[in-house]
């Protein structure tokens, strides 16, 4: 399989400024992104698409390549990061001859994941029954237990009704979060469709403490105290 392994890493950010610069025992995130990437036996490089000259020196500093800049409209808060993917793509065709089967993502705020995780993904997506591979943890809430919408009045109800009531967690259906561990995406999706859930998707379950997604110095305080846990009991992973 003919892999394209990208971050993609905007230096606009309003939850948290330079968020994708943003240090984390002594490393910015975007290192921990390229570190965890380039620990993957199979893979021997990384691609930053960014539209930061700074994310862009940085990222080279610590092994990455960086070969384009990213126009600015591909790079605005409202702009859906599956357009960058496409874009990413796209270059490599031309620019390079480079034809992936399949693009790699691994985002900079999740820097909890390890190699493994990454691994495991690749290898879903390798069996060949699946155009996208996507890392999910156990969602903290459930629509048919715990989550409810609250209507004009104030008043409360169920997300998703249903007819036999859950009255325990344990007997509501399984749900996920999405996260930000990685995606694995074939190639031809990215170019012909315009969302993930366009082709056939299977998840890959990470435990939740390596798939908290930053997006908040709360997030920053909650990865840095489970770092802190991990460096007492002698656990880097």
């Amino acid at each position: 399989m003919r892999l394209a392994p990208f971050i993609f890493a905007r230096g606009g950010s309003k939850g948290l400024p330079r968020k994708n610069l943003h240090e984390l025992a002594g490393k910015p995130l975007i290192a921990w992104a390229i570190e965890s990437v380039l620990s993957v036996p199979t893979i021997d490089k990384v691609y930053v698409s960014t539209d930061s000259e700074e994310i862009a020196k940085v990222a080279r500093d610590y092994g990455a390549e960086v070969p384009f800049i990213r126009p600015s409209d591909l790079a605005k808060d409202d702009t859906p990061e599956w357009l960058a993917w496409r874009h990413a793509i796209n270059f490599l065709n031309s620019s390079s001859g480079e034809k992936p089967d399949a693009l790699l993502s691994v985002p900079s705020t999740s820097p909890l994941r390890n190699s493994d995780d990454i691994i495991r993904c690749l290898e879903e997506f390798s069996r060949g029954d699946s155009d996208a591979v996507i890392a999910v943890t156990e969602a903290n809430r459930n629509p048919y237990f715990n989550m409810v919408l609250k209507d004009t009045d104030k008043s409360c109800r169920l997300l998703i009704d249903q007819q036999n009531k859950a009255f325990r967690r344990q007997d509501a259906p399984k749900i996920f979060d999405i996260t930000t561990v990685c995606y694995v995406v074939r190639s031809s999706l990215v170019l012909c469709k315009d969302s993930i859930f366009e082709g056939r998707v299977k998840g890959v379950e990470v435990p939740r403490e390596r798939a908290v997604d930053i997006d908040s110095l709360l997030d920053i305080q909650i990865v840095e105290a489970l770092l802190q846990a991990r460096a007492r009991d002698g656990n880097i992973q």
